[in-house]
């Protein structure tokens, strides 16, 4: 066989993660945080990918807006958004929030990066004004910039009576254990699948 008519191999898809300590894998040995299980799912289930761990632990939709820049380098074709927790811990005003998410929306619109958008839920400290707010900001962001909405990161543990949580989080009842972010993979890996595969 010539070189001419040897097959061409398919590039796999790069998928950025930009998010924080959920998305880095605080507090876990290396393989069972949130980005390799993922990669693992999307192998299993037959999605050539590779997903770049762009979680950074403690930071907030500011810090995620102030490096999307450098996370979205040439060879990234979509990327996973999954910020605003920190942001509940420290209280701030939702709207900086929801502003900051916008620019990192926009963003990956000029770079024609595919984005999937995973939303936060906040508890009930602030009251129901902010939470109503923050809540919201998600799906307001993604019928704006027309981009796919998880709404709840950690959708996959809802199910999970209050009494068996110490089963899927760590201690510090923040961050999902092993058997936390597997489940957590379980609801998310379908959008994931649906983004690579959206990639032209």
């Amino acid at each position: 066989m010539s070189l001419g008519s040897a097959p061409v191999l398919a590039e796999p898809v790069v998928i950025a993660a930009l998010g924080d300590s959920l998305t880095h894998g605080y507090g876990l040995p290396q393989g069972d945080g949130f980005v390799p299980q993922l990669s693992a799912w999307l192998q299993d289930a037959g999605v050539e990918v590779v997903v770049q761990n762009a979680g950074v632990s403690g930071d907030t939709t500011q810090g995620g807006l102030a490096r999307v820049g450098w996370t979205l380098g040439p060879d990234v074709d979509a990327m996973i958004v999954a910020l605003g927790g920190n942001d509940v811990l420290r209280g701030i005003d939702p709207g900086l929030s929801k502003a900051n998410l916008a620019g990192i929306l926009r963003a990956a619109a000029t770079a024609d990066v595919d984005v999937l958008l995973v939303g936060m839920t906040a508890p009930n400290n602030f009251g129901a004004e902010y939470k109503t707010a923050f809540d919201s900001m998600y799906g307001t962001l993604a019928a704006e910039f027309d981009v796919t909405l998880a709404p709840d990161f950690f959708e996959g543990l809802r199910d999970v009576p209050t009494n068996q949580l110490v089963t899927v989080m760590q201690p510090d009842g923040i961050h999902p254990n092993k058997d936390g972010v597997a489940r957590i993979v379980e609801v998310l890996g379908p959008y994931v699948q649906t983004l690579a595969g959206n990639v032209e």
